[in-house]
């Protein structure tokens, strides 16, 4: 195929009457439609255009920190006494009977938590000792107990919930987001990634890549130590009106390419390389944490100069108030299988809920005092959820883990339109089976999208003959958490 030749055949005097931001036709519409028709317009030339949603929005934005690894939900939000009670019995067998794990095999024991539960807030949320923080926000939480997903090893069960295929190659939510909704601030990009612990998401940059959609729409990787952003700094001697001289040649090189050939990976890379220009000016203002007051680094925990989850939780605050539609944080270390001492339930869990619980909790209060929790829609949890009994390659030593389990799970959800102090769905005695309000991960999907003010089956992009989008030919909006 040339693309060349396919431009032409495609510019018809009806077509170019139709695309041409002044042709006729266009001034004809805008006369109708005023500013929205300039608008579509700008989006067809600025891929990161601010556009509107399908119908009016609870959310404006997203923060979703994913623990990833999954977090034991049965030691934190999950409470089962008569799992407590029946701890080191053998599971009965209609429970595994035809199940397959990821590393225990024959008939595991049964493990309550070692934890101790209370109830907390006016809602009475069950919460376990290792996250004290989150019980002064109990009543802002929405804790979904009722999570399935398909896929029980981490990388396809990540990209499952953030992509909508256990396979690569996928939009992210955040490019679907960006997708549909622009850029609100055009100095910053629309979708940005915080990573801590040092470690890429298991999915790697699948997990908040743009797949099929333009380049444009992924997620920008920032950095909370260090250059905010790799490789957008001007190398030495280069100045600022170099750049400037340098892009202007090289967007009428491409501008001539996109004329020719149409294709919308040239537009995407003239959108690129504007928006790095008044990167290098905005991110490191907005990522330069020292400047906020010190009573508010406190209360996150954070370090001014040095990379961490509360870091990346503050920064997460910040970015949202400069109009970031999708911040992206994956913290890594949540793998409980019990194979050090780092990875028990006990110890190993109370340490590491040290670097999450604080922070979160600091991040829901923070947007409650700036007015921006109710149109903020803070997402909290892991890719799957864990055995209620021990792990097997762990189950003869003294520390204590559990496997994979994608059967049932928890999802935290705060603000953006989100009934808090909510507990929704519910598992069985033992934590097997959910018995009540089951939520897909393509429901959960749709739910987010719908508080954006998507329909989430109009959200699509055609690629390879067919439409696609984010919860692929399934998903329902969970209205019971809706407020």
């Amino acid at each position: 195929m040339n693309p060349y030749l396919d431009s032409l055949v495609q510019t018809t005097r009806r077509h170019f009457l139709k695309e041409s931001a002044m042709g006729l036709g266009a001034i004809a519409l805008s006369s109708l439609l005023g500013r929205n028709a300039f608008a579509a317009s700008a989006a067809a030339t600025n891929p990161l255009a601010a556009r509107l949603p399908h119908f009016a929005p609870k959310a404006k934005r997203i923060i979703y920190l994913h623990l990833t690894g999954s977090p034991p939900n049965l030691d934190l939000f999950d409470y089962k006494p008569e799992l407590v009670k029946r701890d080191g019995q053998d599971c009965p067998d209609d429970f595994i009977k035809g199940k397959k794990f990821a590393f225990t095999a024959g008939k595991p024991k049964l493990m309550g938590s070692p934890r101790t539960f209370a109830q907390y807030g006016r809602s009475g949320h069950w919460m376990s000792d290792a996250i004290p923080h989150l019980h002064t926000v109990a009543d802002d939480l929405c804790i979904i107990h009722s999570m399935n997903t398909d896929q029980f090893n981490h990388a396809p069960a990540e990209l499952l919930l953030l992509t909508g295929s256990p396979r690569p190659g996928r939009p992210s939510m955040g490019s679907w987001v960006t997708y549909g909704l622009g850029t609100e601030n055009q100095n910053l990009p629309g979708f940005v990634v915080l990573i801590s612990s040092g470690v890429q998401p298991n999915g790697g940059k699948n997990s908040y890549g743009s797949g099929f959609l333009p380049s444009v729409f992924q997620g920008v990787q920032c950095r909370s130590k260090g250059d905010p952003v790799l490789y957008a700094a001007d190398p030495a001697g280069f100045t600022r009106d170099l750049r400037r001289d340098s892009l202007d040649a090289l967007q009428e090189l491409n501008e001539l390419q996109a004329s020719a050939l149409g294709h919308p990976e040239t537009r995407t890379r003239i959108a690129q390389y504007e928006l790095a220009y008044r990167m290098q000016m905005s991110v490191p203002e907005v990522m330069d944490i020292s400047r906020e007051n010190p009573a508010t680094i406190a209360a996150y925990g954070a370090q001014p100069g040095e990379s961490s989850f509360a870091n990346n939780c503050l920064l997460a605050r910040r970015l949202v108030e400069q109009g970031v539609r999708f911040v992206q944080l994956f913290d890594w270390g949540w793998d409980f299988h019990g194979t050090s001492e780092s990875e028990d339930i006990r110890g190993g869990l109370t340490k590491k809920c040290t670097t999450m619980d604080r922070p979160v909790a600091a991040l829901i209060n923070d947007l409650r005092q700036r007015g921006l929790l109710e149109d903020t829609l803070i997402v909290l949890g892991g890719e799957f959820g864990r055995t209620p009994f021990r792990e097997g390659r762990t189950s003869t030593g003294e520390i204590l883990g559990r496997d994979h389990y994608p059967d049932c799970y928890t999802m935290i959800l705060a603000g953006g339109g989100i009934k808090g102090g909510l507990s929704y769905g519910e598992t069985d005695e033992l934590g097997f089976n959910i018995t009540r309000d089951k939520v897909h991960v393509h429901d959960l999907q749709a739910t987010l999208l719908n508080q954006l003010g998507f329909d989430h089956e109009r959200l699509t992009f055609k690629f390879e003959g067919r439409n696609y989008r984010l919860t692929d030919v399934h998903g329902s909006v969970v209205k019971g958490i809706l407020s």
